[in-house]
């Protein structure tokens, strides 16, 4: 494996149509660029940040239909 090329200012962005549970995890390795699972990595903190969008910007968008699936797979 290689060292994460994330750097300070990075972030990623979404947009969620339905209700989600989200876990957010660095590499559960650790820091690779070293040693794997090195307990000696330096730990950084993440940041999360959960905007409501300008309802304006909403204009004509519709909620996804829930999905048919009937949870039957593999039976």
């Amino acid at each position: 494996m290689k060292a994460s090329p994330v750097r300070p200012g990075d972030f990623l962005e979404f947009f969620a149509e339905i209700d989600l549970l989200c876990a957010l995890s660095t590499c559960p390795g650790g820091d690779c660029s070293a040693q794997h699972s090195s307990d000696k990595a330096a730990c950084y903190p993440l940041k999360i940040e959960i905007y409501r969008p300008d309802p304006e910007a909403l204009a004509g968008w519709t909620s996804p239909r829930p999905s048919a699936y009937s949870g039957s797979h593999g039976l």
